[in-house]
């Protein structure tokens, strides 16, 4: 759902991951590459003895997505991790700042999970290879199949907010864009009638039910 062609989004996607990182950094952990992964958003993180696996996620937007494997199985990069460091934007329209959030691995697959069964049971086109989306800032509501599984970000509050000005002027190295551009650029399918539904009834504040949209040729 993150839309990064735009002028200013490349730019605003490589000071979030930074800000993901720094973030990070300051909890004690020290944060590397995953090598061997194959997954630019990967990193590596230890603090004394600990040692986890964490998937860097930005968004512009406030949604957050993962796509499942080729066979449909399970949650690709997803299903390796131990964790999900989410890293959002305070306003889509006008951010000014980066709130990071750092959620459970289990607890994320879990709610992944609770979305695909609906959107599955709703008859849902799920292509394999695209990223699932879910709000970050929307809670979970049974009667709104894109809000199921959702509101993370409002059960676990931020590790940190940093002022996006922080990291301004800050040139990222070849791998956090690398990296940056991974985490945020999941492929798309095409806008559907559905998902346009969704946006429009999130704008209004209505459901998704109470929206009817015409085509004319």
């Amino acid at each position: 759902m993150t839309n990064v062609s735009g002028p200013g989004k490349a730019d605003l996607r490589n000071r979030l991951f930074q800000i993901g990182q720094q973030a990070l950094e300051a909890e004690g952990w020290k944060v590397e590459k995953a090598t061997g992964l194959g997954k630019g958003s990967v990193r590596r993180l230890t603090r004394g003895k600990e040692s986890l696996l964490v998937s860097i996620r930005t968004t512009q937007d406030q949604y957050i997505a993962f796509p499942r494997t080729p066979d449909d199985t399970e949650w690709n990069t997803l299903g390796m991790v131990d964790a999900v460091v989410a890293v959002s934007v305070d306003d889509k329209e006008n951010p000014t700042t980066g709130k990071v959030h750092f959620l459970k691995g289990d607890e994320v697959r879990r709610r992944f999970d609770l979305g695909y069964k609906a959107r599955r049971a709703a008859n849902h086109k799920l292509p394999v290879g695209r990223g699932m989306w879910l709000p970050l800032y929307l809670p979970h509501a049974e009667e709104s199949t894109y809000q199921v599984g959702g509101g993370l970000g409002l059960d676990f509050p931020p590790i940190a907010e940093v002022s996006l000005t922080d990291v301004a002027g800050t040139a990222p190295s070849a791998d956090v864009r690398e990296a940056a551009e991974e985490a945020a650029s999941e492929p798309r399918a095409p806008l559907t009638i559905t998902e346009a539904k969704r946006q429009l009834a999130e704008a209004f504040g209505v459901s998704p039910d109470q929206v009817k949209i015409t085509i004319e040729a």
